[in-house]
């Protein structure tokens, strides 16, 4: 028998051959959709997964269709081969091979995996080389969406990463001069890369040609210092030193990351033009271990280091630009979070949000995040227990904030900046404080000699002296100005300082006397150079809460369309008003945010600024009314009323986009809604209950409370019945999460009088439904059927289709539960019809999952197993890995039923890993299942 082998290849162009002769696989769009299944073989691809894939955000007008076309085709080449179909599944379409049939990516993962693991040399170098083979150009050549390409750079870092780990081996195995060739073309692609440096280095040295390798060392440091602000890490610098001593044999390669995964590097960008500050980094060095010692020995306890100072005087600067300097000494990673003390909007981060921020920067799935402060605590600072890692904390308001924050153990650091001086960090916590004073006169002209050149500074030393005075020795102030002159090479600084001068003249009465005061005469001058339009979006932005504003928002701000708001952004942060510090995300230094809300309120009227803020909440609002309904499929029992002119919401087109936007903004609309002004208090409400799904799924439980009980506050002010409705129903799902059972059903009784009151059946059915929930979490299935009849019966009086296949499926799943299985059939066959003419593949997922739990407890076990591998599949397409889990073990229980433990043990095995992963109470009594059996 002769078998014909099937090869898919994506490394390089996509391509198909079968016994080695090339398939016709059709146009590039086709072959796209091919790629896009490939990269998931075997695996269902939602229909918008595979949209978003091939078309990005702009697809074509009939999507579907053009879609069914190509897959159409691709399902006839397929044929052909005989070793893989492409199968129309629920929600989606799967790839599946035969055992003959292999696709690049997927083997050279496999060998990367296999070499990692090898315990030895050459018989990994041997699989590393196999795996890279694979390659013959860069991934889905000609092939260009917005997917492709961000997939492209993650295989080209994969193979960066198995390139290097075979670069290792080899050098350990003596096959240096071999080598060398490959390592200098690397080295020239990536300048930075310190491995690649030292590898290079190591050969160069073991070449005979040690002066190479210096040399080579020498313009990595200076390339590390010039755009990175950082010096070379202690192993490079090892491998330096022992080229220096012409010690071949000590010499080893750079160790690769041995955990790569999980280790945070939060930090911010530093300054490339830092100039001064010795004494103060000199300072902040003397915290370190000595690091000179074989096995530096952690300090005793925790080292915190308060930095403070007034603003604008660089506390932000220095701490970022040290903690560059020094993060190689924290191998585990590097968290920063701006905890906005000061911050004009009022904003500030509660230790609540920032412990949650840095749980989700370690990597802690939210299903594994406790409830509560304490309790997050703990994770965390287990989480940071035996590692060293670097805790920035910057604006912080009071020790109060910083004090949940700190490590528990010792070996990591944190430093702490803020506008006070945190001394009972040093009465309690042994913190060490550092104040940041202004700059002197020399350290002043430093910083602009360092910007505009020492020969312009020291051509006109009296107007380089007028300027440092008018600025006060501040380094934001000077920053702008040495922008402005940079900008100016013809203007000499005698006119700049001049302008400077009248400038501060005329904002005399803006002057409190004290220099934080001053400084607004250089924002006034950056501000009276901007254009117009500009100038008029900056004093909106001071309108706005923060902490960030994304493009779209401050177009709708200034109403303008967005291509015109990125042209004023780019002027305002060319004029270093303002930082863009992610693409597309803008935000102000806080003096910044206090200046631009003092020039709009005198320079634009009353009704611009109402006018102007009802833009951007009716942007927000319905941008993220729109989200919602994307990541539940529901339709909201909220109305809104049309957004006015110029709000301009975005476009979300599918649940992964809508996903996203909430992920970036959802911090912007909880200050929002904690500043939204009493005349718009239904935007409050109507915000607030868009962010439930969101809050909820992310587990931001404290988050959802706050944000409703401001939306209470403000709908008891109006007397608005429907804001109280649904702010009590907003909270009564917040202390329901949090585990408060007595505070959510009090919330949900008065949220069920109020939307009783007014008629809304919508609102109703979803408080019965939640409070059949919380009867059925305490076992009293009967009262939890009675709420589900009343659910049904409102979804009907609202005629909401999708509200009651949900209904139908609850009223299935809690007779089954009272042990009336065959009652219970009907309602769940009813619901899955319901839910799939709908298209909702949670609500479906959870409709197969009780199927099967009733066709086990029938008796019908093939039945029950077809019902909760649809189940599992469509689990997975949601990412809801909790249910997964939870399915996977009813699926053992229903093999075990059925007599075949072989399967059941592979379900359970399967089930655990999962609720080990989530950190779930349920993976003990499962264990000890699998122990028993």
């Amino acid at each position: 028998m002769v078998i014909v082998t099937v090869e898919f290849r994506v490394l390089g162009s996509v391509e198909a051959s079968v016994g080695g002769r090339p398939v016709a696989l059709g146009h590039a769009r086709q072959r796209a959709v091919l790629a896009a299944l490939l990269v998931d073989v075997n695996r269902l691809v939602t229909t918008d997964q595979l949209t978003e894939r091939i078309w990005g955000g702009r697809p074509p007008r009939q999507v579907r269709s053009t879609l069914h076309s190509y897959l159409s085709r691709l399902r006839q080449v397929l044929t052909g081969t005989g070793a893989a179909t492409i199968t129309r599944e629920p929600g989606g379409y799967v790839l599946t091979t035969a055992a003959t049939a292999t696709v690049d990516l997927h083997s050279f993962r496999r060998l990367v995996t296999q070499a990692r693991a090898a315990d030895d040399d050459t018989d990994a170098s041997a699989l590393f080389d196999r795996a890279l083979r694979l390659w013959r150009a860069a991934p889905f050549t000609t092939l260009d969406t917005p997917w492709i390409n961000d997939l492209r750079a993650t295989l080209e870092q994969e193979r960066l990463s198995a390139q290097l780990d075979l670069g290792d081996l080899l050098l350990r195995l003596g096959r240096h001069a071999a080598l060398l060739p490959e390592l200098s073309a690397r080295a020239e692609a990536h300048p930075l890369d310190e491995r690649v440096a030292g590898q290079l280095m190591l050969a160069l040295h073991r070449c005979g040609r040690p002066a190479d390798a210096l040399d080579h060392y020498q313009r990595t440091r200076r390339r590390l210092t010039q755009e990175l602000g950082v010096g070379p890490s202690p192993a490079l610098q090892d491998i330096q030193a022992a080229v220096l001593r012409r010690d071949t044999d000590s010499v080893r390669p750079p160790e690769p990351p041995t955990d790569p995964i999980g280790i945070p590097a939060q930090l911010p960008p530093g300054l490339t033009s830092f100039t001064g500050r010795g004494e103060e980094l000199a300072w902040l060095d003397s915290l370190l271990p000595d690091t000179a010692e074989a096995d530096p020995v952690p300090p005793a306890a925790v080292v915190v280091s308060a930095v403070s100072g007034t603003a604008g005087v660089g506390k932000t600067a220095l701490a970022v630009h040290w903690a560059h300097r020094v993060r190689k000494v924290f191998p585990d990673g590097q968290l920063y979070i701006n905890l906005r003390g000061f911050d004009p909007g009022g904003s500030v981060v509660s230790p609540a949000e920032a412990v949650r921020a840095f749980l989700d920067a370690l990597g802690v799935p939210p299903t594994r995040i406790p409830d509560g402060l304490q309790a997050q605590t703990g994770l965390y600072r287990s989480l940071l227990a035996d590692r060293r890692v670097l805790v920035l904390l910057d604006n912080a308001l009071d020790a109060g904030q910083v004090r949940p924050l700190l490590p528990g153990m010792p070996g990591s650091l944190a430093l702490v900046t803020s506008r006070n001086r945190l001394t009972s960090l040093a009465a309690t916590e042994g913190a060490r404080l550092l104040p940041v004073d202004l700059l002197a006169p020399a350290d002043a002209r430093h910083l602009l000699a360092g910007r505009l050149g020492a020969r312009r500074v020291a051509a006109e030393p009296a107007a380089a002296d007028e300027i440092i005075a008018r600025c006060a020795g501040l380094p934001l102030a000077l920053s702008i100005v040495a922008a402005r002159a940079e900008a100016l090479p013809g203007t000499s600084l005698a006119a700049l300082a001049t302008e400077l001068e009248e400038a501060d003249g005329r904002l005399d009465a803006l002057d409190a006397g004290d220099p934080t005061a001053q400084v607004r005469a250089v924002f006034s001058w950056s501000y009276r150079l901007l254009s117009a339009d500009a100038a008029h979006l900056f004093r909106l932005l001071g309108l706005h809460p923060g902490p960030e504003v994304g493009l779209r928002a401050a177009a709708a701000l200034a109403d303008v369309p967005a291509a015109r708001a990125r042209t004023l952004l780019a002027e305002l942060t060319g004029g270093h008003l303002l930082t863009e510090h992610t693409a597309g995300r803008y935000a102000f230094h806080d003096l910044l945010r206090s200046y631009a809300a003092e020039l709009v309120a005198a320079h634009d009227s009353e009704e611009s600024r109402h006018t102007a803020v009802h833009r951007i909440l009716d942007h927000y609002l319905h941008t993220a009314h729109a989200a919602d309904a994307l990541l539940t499929r529901r339709r909201d029992p909220i109305t809104l009323s049309p957004a006015v002119r110029g709000a301009a919401p975005e476009a979300l087109t599918d649940h992964q986009r809508a996903l996203a936007w909430f992920t970036a903004e959802h911090p912007v609309l909880l200050a929002v809604i904690e500043w939204i002004p009493t005349a718009f208090a239904a935007h409050a409400w109507q915000l607030a209950s868009a962010l439930n799904t969101f809050l909820d799924r992310q587990g931001r439980w404290p988050a959802l409370a706050a944000a409703h009980t401001t939306a209470l506050d403000l709908a008891r002010r109006r007397d608005d019945r429907t804001g109280l409705a649904n702010a009590h129903r907003g909270l009564g799902l917040a202390e329901d999460r949090q585990g408060h059972a007595e505070e959510a059903r009090a919330h949900y009784a008065l949220a069920l009088d109020l939307f009783g009151e007014l008629g809304n059946d919508a609102g109703q059915a979803r408080i019965h439904q939640n409070l059949g929930r919380m009867s059925s979490a305490r076992g009293d299935y009967r009262e939890a059927l009675a709420h589900a009849h009343r659910t049904l019966e409102h979804y009907h009086a609202a005629d909401d289709r999708g509200g009651q296949a949900i209904a139908l499926n609850h009223l299935g799943w809690y007779h089954t539960k009272l042990g009336d299985h065959r009652q219970a059939l009907p309602y769940c066959r009813q619901a899955l019809a319901l839910i799939q003419e709908l298209g909702d593949p949670n609500g479906e997922a959870h409709t197969w999952d009780s199927l099967g739990y009733i066709h086990r407890h029938l008796g019908q076990y093939g039945q029950a197993v077809d019902c909760y591998r649809h189940a599992l599949e469509l689990f997975r397409v949601t990412g809801d890995r909790h249910s997964e889990a939870i399915g996977f073990a009813y699926l053992g229980d229903t093999h075990q039923a059925a007599g075949d433990p072989t399967a059941a043990r592979d379900a359970w095995t399967r089930a655990l890993n999962l609720f080990e992963e989530l950190g779930h109470p349920d993976a003990g009594p499962l264990r000890a299942k699998l122990n028993r059996e």
